[in-house]
């Protein structure tokens, strides 16, 4: 879990420059309008709710996010956007589990697989390798922040099925259902969290080093960075000083 959990930190703090931002609103936009067609009230539909959480997290404009949910709701006109998902390999036989919103599937699919191509990867058929990946909450908090028995008690209290210790970070998995409830928690103690979210968890990882780690970093940016991809998910385990460098 270690690259995993690296690699969402590094996002996070990516995501605070104002390129980065820019595109994440465009992003989180596009979540928010989709996820608002079922239904534009966030406490009966969770895929709002944690798009808005996502938003609010990335302190977008709350003007943003209303316009964003009555494109979604039909209020406003919009985009009729569509979720995909496609699968592939990186270099050293690393799982890659692309999520998008695009208004042209068969543009976007043949752009990310130009992308695979280029970066010594290539694409796969429809469940090669989501069953490598379990869907989970995940929440980073840094270990100078508190203590790892006192988060222990805090977070399984609240909910959350396991906690890993790294170097730098703690990272704690919680089911879906239960991911609000155990941000909320570490919330009301004030404990500062580095990264949240609903996501796809590896259920083992693949060890990269060398040049394939790092064209394994060049295909996943890459692909991040495409404006219809929504979530990368990769099961690698790549030394931090390789992930930190980038």
């Amino acid at each position: 879990m270690s690259g995993h959990s690296k690699w969402a930190t590094i996002k996070h703090a990516k995501a605070a420059t104002d390129a980065k931002r820019g595109q994440m609103f465009t992003k989180l936009i596009k979540e928010i309008t989709v996820a608002a067609r079922n239904g534009g009230n966030p406490d009966t539909n969770p895929r709002l709710r944690t798009a808005i959480a996502r938003g609010k997290d990335a302190s977008m404009p709350a003007d943003n996010i209303e316009r964003a949910i009555k494109k979604g709701t039909g209020e406003l006109e919009g985009v009729n956007y569509e979720d995909m998902v496609l699968e592939g390999y990186g270099p050293g036989g690393v799982a890659i589990y692309v999520e998008g919103l695009s208004d042209n599937k068969n543009r976007t699919t043949s752009e990310v697989r130009t992308l695979f191509s280029k970066n010594g990867g290539n694409m796969a058929g429809a469940g090669s390798v989501a069953w490598m990946f379990e869907k989970k909450g995940y929440i980073v908090i840094a270990k100078a922040t508190i203590g790892e028995e006192k988060l222990m008690d805090i977070v399984l209290n609240a909910g959350a099925d396991d906690m890993v210790v790294e170097d730098e970070n703690y990272g704690i998995k919680t089911p879906p259902a239960d991911f609000f409830k155990v941000k909320k928690a570490l919330e009301d103690q004030k404990i500062a969290i580095e990264s949240a979210d609903i996501e796809l968890i590896p259920k083992s990882t693949v060890k990269v080093t060398g040049q394939d780690a790092k064209r394994v970093i060049n295909l996943v940016n890459s692909i991040e960075e495409h404006d219809d991809v929504q979530n990368v998910y990769a099961n690698f385990d790549i030394p931090d000083d390789l992930l930190i460098e980038e």
